[in-house]
């Protein structure tokens, strides 16, 4: 097995992040940095990160929480802030976010030790859909709001793609997205003319939130995970 995606199993990051970590020089295997990601390693191999001996393949498992506000959506924190990890009873399990949400967005967000799921979940190519419940200010919003999100919005990054957009009320919208721009929802809504006031995911790819309750965290069942492994 490539080293970066033997890092990714065992839970040390997404592979992607785990091929910088090699690169870094911060893995040894058998005593030797090795800085390449894609040397073959196998249980067998004495395989250590920044010093610290990796163990073999954990469970691979994923875990939905529903995000409240204030909480960040990363394994560790510089600052002490709580994390997402934080609220998940992993069982030793070493987790991490599928992609990220801003503090200030609630919701739905998965966890997981498997590096190689997490990858394709979030790399541009599969595009999975993320959909977001969005309050937002200046109600109500009109035809031409509606009409310029789903043709795409002229961001200072660039055209977004055609989004899917429904509305729930004068000032609500339900807005799904393949993309995964910082702060993508927020910055649309603001140059159609209508800041966000309260953000929330509301379902990844074919899993929804549901009536999970805020700062709660759920592990997938296997159903779930299949549709999740297929739709990547």
């Amino acid at each position: 097995m490539r080293l970066a995606k033997y890092l990714a199993h065992a839970g040390v990051a997404s592979r992607r992040a785990a091929e910088e970590i090699v690169r870094g020089g911060r893995v040894t295997v058998g005593g030797e940095v090795v800085t390449d990601p894609a040397r073959d390693v196998g249980d067998a191999d004495a395989v250590t990160v920044d010093g610290a001996r990796v163990a073999g393949a954990e469970e691979r498992v994923v875990w939905a929480l529903n995000k409240p506000a204030g909480v960040v959506a990363t394994a560790r924190d510089t600052h002490g802030r709580r994390t997402v990890v934080d609220l998940v009873e992993s069982r030793g399990a070493r987790l991490y976010p599928v992609g990220r949400l801003d503090a200030d967005t609630t919701g739905l967000i998965l966890l997981t030790n498997d590096g190689e799921l997490a990858n394709t979940l979030t790399h541009p190519r599969y595009e999975v859909p993320k959909t977001y419940r969005v309050r937002v200010a200046r109600a109500p919003v009109g035809d031409r709001a509606v009409r310029r999100l789903r043709e795409g919005v002229q961001l200072e990054d660039g055209p977004t793609a055609p989004a899917r957009v429904r509305r729930d009320g004068r000032d609500v919208l339900e807005i799904t997205i393949h993309e995964g721009r910082n702060r993508q929802v927020r910055r649309m809504c603001e140059e159609v003319g209508h800041p966000v006031v309260a953000l929330e995911r509301i379902a990844f790819g074919p899993l929804r939130l549901g009536d999970l309750p805020p700062g709660r965290a759920r592990r997938l069942t296997g159903s779930e995970l299949d549709r999740l492994r297929r739709r990547s």
